[in-house]
């Protein structure tokens, strides 16, 4: 039997290029879609990149027409059902837990949301309803890999909304649920969920930021004071600097942290318990805890 090909979108990011790298491992021909592809792609060497049959091509998911490109140069089909006998191209997302609701009633006042929504809305547009998943992350536990610096100094560490509450999901939970939806394709989709495209995941529990820190604290024997940024502005600057976000993203992200300081925020308008199920549903082991991310990357905590 002839090998899948797939298209993998973002593989710059760590969980992109992780779903690359597990679907040629699977046996998959893959094609790595990207706005620049001269940038280097984590975990993935030239050599490497050669020797596994890797080809780059020019993708923009907010451009419908250099979708269509991508895929007339690749020609990454998924063989489907007799309803779709001639096949149909198949894509998995990394959207955004921000994400929900009429995908075209997002203001682009709400910056994360609003970018990850014209990206499932292009791909609806391009590759149909049957022809895509967006997996729906919640917070990245890789985030805290930021704060490193300021925990092994054993000071005071500085982070907006301390007490925002997280569910701190593992990329690599993220990597297996988009792998095992690459190897399915359109089988995958549940058809009698309304919203079936959308996999929203999320770690199995939510803690403040203040005590994820104290945590990473703890195992690298350090003891940390958390409190929260001077001003909004240090606030933004520091998302800024510590993820490499635009000013409006890290600004939007800042009152989304707060607000969760107060109510339920992100995590009000989602499913908490499916989404947690969906890592284990998709992925095919439990969501990992934030004590056992923790452990699993002490080395790159220090």
């Amino acid at each position: 039997m002839a090998s899948s090909k797939v298209i993998v979108f973002g593989p710059t990011g760590k969980v992109g290029s992780a779903t690359a790298i597990t679907a040629q491992q699977h046996g998959a021909k893959v094609f790595l879609a990207m706005r620049d592809t001269q940038k280097p792609i984590p975990g993935l060497t030239s050599a490497q990149e050669q020797a596994g049959g890797f080809e780059r091509v020019q993708a923009d998911l907010t451009k419908p027409d250099t979708i269509s490109a991508a895929v007339a140069q690749t020609g990454a089909k998924h063989a489907f059902t007799s309803l779709k006998a001639a096949g149909i191209d198949f894509v998995v997302f990394l959207s955004s837990l921000t994400v929900t609701g009429e995908l075209a009633r997002i203001p682009p006042s709400e910056s994360i949301p609003w970018l990850h929504a014209q990206g499932e809305i292009a791909l609806a547009d391009v590759f149909g309803t049957d022809g895509y998943a967006a997996v729906r992350p919640g917070l990245f536990a890789s985030n805290l890999l930021q704060l490193r610096d300021q925990i092994a100094a054993g000071a005071t560490v500085r982070i907006s909304a301390p007490g925002a509450r997280c569910d701190y999901i593992s990329p690599e939970d993220i990597r297996a649920v988009s792998g095992a939806l690459l190897a399915k394709g359109p089988s995958a989709l549940d058809a009698g969920k309304a919203e079936k495209n959308a996999i929203y995941l999320c770690g199995p529990q939510r803690i403040s930021q203040a005590d994820a820190v104290v945590l990473i604290g703890k195992a690298i024997g350090k003891d940390v004071k958390v409190e929260d940024f001077a001003t909004e502005q240090d606030a933004v600057d520091g998302i800024m600097r510590g993820l490499g976000m635009p000013e409006v993203a890290a600004r939007y992200l800042v009152g989304v942290m707060h607000g969760m300081c107060q109510h339920d925020g992100l995590f009000a308008t989602v499913n908490f318990e499916e989404a947690v199920a969906n890592v284990e549903r998709y992925g095919g082991k439990p969501a990992t805890d934030i004590h056992a991310w923790i452990a699993a990357n002490k080395s790159k905590l220090i």
